[in-house]
């Protein structure tokens, strides 16, 4: 009888402690979901939606990235290439005008090249270089993603029309962004961006008419400092 009720006791105490470890390895993964959910912002919930909903395999591939690109160091522009980078971007806007699909190809391919030049994986897939971004600008690699997705459904040759000018023309908006932030970042620190997107937020942004306010720290093409943008 002691025995019997000995081991309905150690039974209860079983249960009751399995019971504790499933809500506290249930209580651990939501706290780490939120905790990737504000370090990733919008790239958590887009992550969460291609695993199909799965939280655990979203967590675990943004630990991952976390893991690779966590201490990535930013490299430091060589003498003039701000000044290069920010006419090559002002160029894309005016391509974009009569091309907006070869706007979007060059748009890309700037952005590839700026982050390489800071110190982020070279001649990696795109999806590997959005892993990568994604660590340091979570709230902003989404208009590189977005710039890709309308390239491909748009087409440079034309011959795929799914994404309208409007849709281009908002993504490359979007992907500026992360050119800013790429651009402007320290040399030695991959993330920290705060203080500098208050100071992008507090700049007066002009540009070309019904077109681009143009990147941080640029004047519109073709115009000096007090005059009027050209148009088109």
């Amino acid at each position: 009888m002691l025995t019997t009720l000995l081991i309905a006791g150690l039974a209860v105490i079983l249960a009751a402690a399995s019971g504790l470890a499933v809500r506290l390895r249930r209580r651990a993964a939501a706290l780490e979901g939120q905790r990737m959910e504000r370090r990733f912002g919008p790239e958590y919930e887009r992550v969460l939606a291609e695993r199909g909903g799965d939280a655990r395999a979203a967590r675990r591939e943004l630990a991952q990235r976390l893991k690779r690109y966590g201490t990535l160091e930013v490299l430091p522009l060589a003498s003039g290439a701000r000044e290069r980078y920010l006419a090559q971007w002002g160029a894309v806007q005016e391509t974009f005008v009569d091309s907006p699909a070869k706007a979007l190809d060059e748009a890309e391919a700037l952005l590839a090249r700026l982050a390489e030049e800071r110190g982020y994986p070279a001649g990696v897939p795109f999806e590997e270089r959005v892993a990568a971004l994604s660590v340091h600008h979570a709230r902003r690699v989404h208009g590189y993603l977005r710039v890709h997705r309308a390239r491909r459904d748009g087409g440079s040759d034309g011959t795929r029309a799914a994404a309208t000018t409007e849709d281009m023309r908002a993504a490359l908006l979007e992907a500026r962004a992360l050119f800013d932030s790429l651009l402007n970042a320290r040399a030695g620190h991959g993330s920290g961006q705060q203080r500098r997107r208050a100071e992008e937020a507090a700049r007066p942004r002009l540009g070309l008419p019904g077109v681009f306010p143009p990147a941080a720290g640029q004047h519109p093409r073709g115009t000096a400092r007090g005059t009027a943008p050209r148009t088109h």
